[in-house]
């Protein structure tokens, strides 16, 4: 009957019979751009699957062709499930033309010819658009930097493709920005096209500076007497040091502002923020302890008055 080799081009595609030229459309470029032999070299199971995909395209996508296939479909699909039927029926059917193909490659190169101009031409087309997607020639780097590297800028030597590449950092450059440097990418053999270099930058973690945007924060360690009579001391910062006073009275966790410290990005400048965090000395003098119990002699507020009268409310 004419039957072997046959081939579902509905299932190859993995669509309904009763889907629309949109979708037999997009099934066929999902699928051929998964197979497409650009991405399976010398993979020969990869390259069949390629071929029945660009010959089920072909016939759907074509509204003749599709139509002649459905029938020829409908004509297997019967003989296959029914068994040998009588003349009459195949003549009603209109399925009598389609003894005469003694399997189904002779019926398939009846419609489209084997190797067809418009097979040709899409696989062209599908193929340079193949090789203009998948050849990615960029090369990414991850480079890391120090927290006074990023603050001030600097230069690194970078080594892509055995070529010594000088970068320069921007100041106040922060984790994850990107540095394009162009045609300092890979190179496509035999072609000499170069790709971009993409450097996405990150930025170490320091100790004592934590930033946030441009505002750098840290924490500060005082004294108790540098709280409660209050100091000018010197202090460190990313930018220098520099001198910080600390009112009388003051408590642990007030912050302290010093304008235009922190990280100077283009036009822009961050803040500096200190936090105050109190300090006990690991070992008390004995000068010191005579001073704390002088201290308790003389002290007049009671810490817990209003704490009792709550607790026990």
């Amino acid at each position: 009957m004419g039957l072997n080799g046959f081939k579902d081009y509905f299932k190859i595609l993995g669509i309904s019979r009763n889907a629309t030229d949109q979708q037999i459309k997009s099934a066929f470029r999902k699928l051929a751009r998964k197979f497409h032999p650009d991405l399976h070299p010398d993979d020969t199971k990869a390259e069949s699957e390629f071929k029945e995909i660009n010959e089920a395209y072909e016939i759907l996508s074509d509204p003749e062709k599709k139509n002649s296939y459905e029938q020829y479909l409908n004509y297997w699909s019967t003989s296959k499930n029914e068994g040998s039927r009588d003349r009459d029926f195949y003549t009603e059917n209109n399925y009598k033309d389609f003894e005469k193909y003694f399997n189904f490659d002779d019926f398939l190169s009846d419609l489209i010819g084997r190797f067809s101009e418009a097979g040709k031409e899409f696989y062209s087309n599908i193929s340079s658009d193949m090789n203009s997607q998948s050849v990615n020639l960029d090369a990414e780097f991850i480079l890391q930097i120090s927290f006074f590297e990023a603050l001030n800028g600097t230069k690194k030597n970078l080594l892509v493709n055995d070529e010594r590449i000088e970068v320069e950092i921007p100041k106040g450059i922060q984790t994850g920005s990107k540095i394009c440097i162009k045609n300092k990418g890979n190179i496509q053999s035999g072609k000499g096209k170069r790709g971009d270099l993409l450097i996405e930058v990150s930025v170490r973690s320091h100790p004592i500076w934590k930033v946030q945007g441009l505002d750098i924060y840290a924490d500060l360690p005082v004294s108790l007497d540098e709280l409660v009579l209050g100091a000018n001391i010197l202090v460190a910062s990313p930018q220098g040091d520099t001198y910080l006073s600390i009112p009388s009275g003051s408590l642990p966790g007030k912050k302290f502002r010093l304008i235009g410290q922190g990280i100077h990005y283009l036009d822009t400048q961050g803040d500096l923020f200190f936090n105050l965090k109190l300090k006990f000395p690991e070992n008390w003098s004995e000068e010191e302890l005579k001073l704390f119990e002088k201290l308790r002699s003389v002290r007049i507020d009671e810490p817990r008055s209003s704490w009792f009268d709550k607790a026990c409310s």
